[in-house]
Protein backbone atom coordinates (compact mmCIF):
# COMPACT_ATOMS: atom_id res chain seq x y z
CA UNK A 1 0.00 0.00 0.00
CA UNK A 2 2.71 2.23 0.88
CA UNK A 3 4.33 1.76 -2.53
CA UNK A 4 1.08 2.74 -4.74
CA UNK A 5 1.22 6.24 -3.35
CA UNK A 6 4.87 7.09 -3.93
CA UNK A 7 6.76 8.09 -7.00
CA UNK A 8 8.49 5.39 -9.10
CA UNK A 9 12.14 4.55 -7.76
CA UNK A 10 11.27 5.79 -3.88
CA UNK A 11 12.45 2.98 -1.79
CA UNK A 12 11.06 2.77 2.13
CA UNK A 13 13.47 1.17 4.92
CA UNK A 14 12.06 -1.27 7.36
CA UNK A 15 12.28 0.80 9.71
CA UNK A 16 9.94 3.72 8.24
CA UNK A 17 7.58 1.26 7.15
CA UNK A 18 7.35 -0.01 10.79
CA UNK A 19 6.69 3.72 11.86
CA UNK A 20 4.23 4.25 9.24
CA UNK A 21 2.03 1.12 10.48
CA UNK A 22 2.65 2.26 14.27
CA UNK A 23 1.49 5.75 13.38
CA UNK A 24 -1.06 4.05 11.64
CA UNK A 25 -2.49 2.00 14.37
CA UNK A 26 -2.50 5.54 16.71
CA UNK A 27 -4.58 7.22 14.22
CA UNK A 28 -7.21 4.20 13.69
CA UNK A 29 -7.05 4.19 17.33
CA UNK A 30 -7.52 8.13 18.07
CA UNK A 31 -10.34 8.09 15.00
CA UNK A 32 -11.99 5.24 16.70
CA UNK A 33 -12.11 6.81 20.36
CA UNK A 34 -13.09 9.76 18.88
CA UNK A 35 -16.07 8.33 17.01
CA UNK A 36 -17.39 6.48 20.40
CA UNK A 37 -17.59 9.62 21.70
CA UNK A 38 -19.87 10.80 19.63
CA UNK A 39 -21.81 7.36 19.69
CA UNK A 40 -22.51 8.09 23.54
CA UNK A 41 -23.18 11.29 23.05
CA UNK A 42 -26.39 9.97 21.00
CA UNK A 43 -26.42 7.05 23.83
CA UNK A 44 -25.67 4.61 21.27
CA UNK A 45 -22.97 1.49 21.78
CA UNK A 46 -22.45 1.20 18.24
CA UNK A 47 -20.28 3.70 16.14
CA UNK A 48 -21.73 4.45 12.69
CA UNK A 49 -20.41 6.69 9.59
CA UNK A 50 -21.31 9.89 11.07
CA UNK A 51 -19.53 9.30 14.14
CA UNK A 52 -16.35 8.72 11.93
CA UNK A 53 -16.78 11.88 9.82
CA UNK A 54 -18.00 13.75 12.83
CA UNK A 55 -14.61 12.75 14.58
CA UNK A 56 -12.59 13.62 11.70
CA UNK A 57 -13.67 16.99 11.75
CA UNK A 58 -12.90 17.08 15.53
CA UNK A 59 -9.49 15.89 15.22
CA UNK A 60 -8.85 18.77 11.95
CA UNK A 61 -9.20 16.82 9.19
CA UNK A 62 -11.88 18.08 7.76
CA UNK A 63 -10.31 17.56 4.67
CA UNK A 64 -11.17 14.34 4.55
CA UNK A 65 -14.81 14.60 5.22
CA UNK A 66 -15.97 15.31 1.45
CA UNK A 67 -13.88 12.32 0.06
CA UNK A 68 -14.62 10.12 2.62
CA UNK A 69 -18.32 10.74 2.03
CA UNK A 70 -17.76 10.15 -1.74
CA UNK A 71 -16.34 6.95 -0.87
CA UNK A 72 -19.11 5.84 1.71
CA UNK A 73 -21.89 7.09 -0.95
CA UNK A 74 -19.93 4.73 -3.42
CA UNK A 75 -20.08 1.58 -0.70
CA UNK A 76 -23.51 1.86 0.02
CA UNK A 77 -24.57 2.26 -3.81
CA UNK A 78 -22.31 -1.06 -4.30
CA UNK A 79 -24.40 -2.73 -1.45
CA UNK A 80 -27.46 -1.66 -2.40
CA UNK A 81 -26.65 -3.41 -5.63
CA UNK A 82 -25.44 -6.50 -4.23
CA UNK A 83 -28.79 -6.67 -2.29
CA UNK A 84 -30.75 -6.11 -4.74
CA UNK A 85 -29.15 -8.38 -6.94
CA UNK A 86 -29.59 -11.35 -4.12
CA UNK A 87 -33.17 -10.65 -3.86
CA UNK A 88 -33.63 -11.03 -7.40
CA UNK A 89 -31.49 -14.09 -7.53
CA UNK A 90 -33.89 -15.26 -4.33
CA UNK A 91 -37.08 -14.44 -6.68
CA UNK A 92 -35.35 -16.02 -9.57
CA UNK A 93 -34.89 -19.49 -7.57
CA UNK A 94 -38.36 -19.26 -5.93
CA UNK A 95 -39.78 -18.89 -9.23
CA UNK A 96 -38.02 -22.01 -10.25
CA UNK A 97 -38.76 -24.20 -7.80
CA UNK A 98 -42.41 -23.36 -8.31
CA UNK A 99 -42.10 -24.03 -12.10
CA UNK A 100 -40.45 -27.31 -11.21
CA UNK A 101 -43.01 -28.20 -8.40
CA UNK A 102 -46.23 -27.51 -11.19
CA UNK A 103 -44.09 -29.63 -13.52
CA UNK A 104 -43.89 -32.21 -10.99
CA UNK A 105 -47.33 -31.56 -10.25
CA UNK A 106 -48.24 -31.95 -14.20
CA UNK A 107 -46.16 -35.21 -14.57
CA UNK A 108 -48.11 -36.94 -11.58
CA UNK A 109 -51.44 -36.01 -13.42
CA UNK A 110 -49.98 -37.41 -17.00
CA UNK A 111 -49.24 -40.38 -15.07
CA UNK A 112 -52.85 -40.80 -13.18
CA UNK A 113 -54.39 -40.25 -16.45
CA UNK A 114 -52.10 -42.96 -18.27
CA UNK A 115 -53.46 -45.25 -15.50
CA UNK A 116 -56.98 -44.54 -15.52
CA UNK A 117 -56.43 -44.46 -19.03
CA UNK A 118 -55.05 -48.05 -19.29
CA UNK A 119 -57.49 -49.09 -16.58
CA UNK A 120 -60.60 -48.43 -18.48
CA UNK A 121 -58.73 -49.95 -21.48
CA UNK A 122 -58.66 -53.31 -20.08
CA UNK A 123 -62.33 -52.61 -18.75
CA UNK A 124 -63.22 -52.03 -22.17
CA UNK A 125 -61.56 -55.34 -23.26
CA UNK A 126 -62.29 -57.63 -20.77
CA UNK A 127 -66.06 -56.26 -20.58
CA UNK A 128 -66.65 -54.69 -17.70
CA UNK A 129 -67.37 -51.72 -18.23
CA UNK A 130 -71.15 -52.17 -18.64
CA UNK A 131 -71.34 -53.93 -15.35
Amino acid sequence: MLKTGLPDGVNISKEARSAISRAASVFVLYATSCANNFAMKGKRKTLNAGDVLSAMEEMEFQRFVAPLKESLEVYRREQKGKKEARKDKDKKADSEEQDKSREEENDDDDERMEEEEQNEEEEVSSGRWWT
